[in-house]
């Protein structure tokens, strides 16, 4: 298969580039490095990126930001980093991508266990995380050639100790179960799935 991976050079994207280019054609893509560059937050940059690979099986976007900040200090501004970024840019991924994926291929998109279990300071990622699930949902069944979306929703990882005072009382993950949450998603046949790489 062919496979781009953005933020392949990430945290987790650098372990799913590992497990998946053994036995396919990985494209990494980044906003810095990678074979490719782009910007998720540019309808643009996301169409050429999609000009430089041409047909391709799978897409996993690893990437998106958010922002994380006090609700009463939080503004419109602020809030659409999310929107632009975590939301729109995965969103875009898929709206312009189904015109390049082939035939029975895939999107893979990444939420996270704040959908479901907000932390403070959250409200941003919480809101765009559930946005994105609800669009795998809805997309699923649109989607025409069989192609098939998912999104892999992670805690926190074992490998990202400076993230666990943001989340207190949250079980860290092995980077094995996130990384194997991926290939479920990219190798298996389910679709419109969230699928849940938590400790509970």
């Amino acid at each position: 298969m062919k496979v781009i991976i953005i933020g392949a050079t990430g945290a987790i994207g650098k372990h799913v580039t590992s497990a998946l280019e053994k036995e396919h054609e990985v494209i990494r893509v980044g906003t810095k490095s990678g074979d490719i560059r782009a910007d998720i937050t540019s309808p643009a940059s996301i169409e050429n990126l999609f000009k430089q690979t041409g047909a391709f099986d799978a897409l996993i976007n690893i990437s998106g930001e958010a922002h994380f900040g006090p609700l009463k200090s939080m503004t419109d501004e602020t809030f659409r980093i999310g929107i632009n970024s975590k939301l729109m840019g995965q969103v875009n991924l898929v709206l312009i991508g189904q015109h390049y994926i082939n035939p029975k291929g895939s999107f893979t998109l990444t939420t996270g266990v704040l959908t479901d279990d907000p932390i403070l300071l959250g409200a941003n990622p919480s809101a765009t995380n559930g946005a994105v699930e609800a669009f795998v949902r809805a997309a699923a069944i649109e989607l025409d050639n069989s192609i098939r979306i998912n999104a892999v929703s992670p805690t926190v990882v074992e490998d990202s100790p400076e993230y666990f005072s943001y989340f207190p009382g949250h079980i860290p993950v092995t980077m094995k179960r996130v990384v194997n949450g991926y290939l479920k998603s990219v190798l298996g046949a389910g679709t419109g799935q969230v699928i849940k790489v938590h400790s509970n």
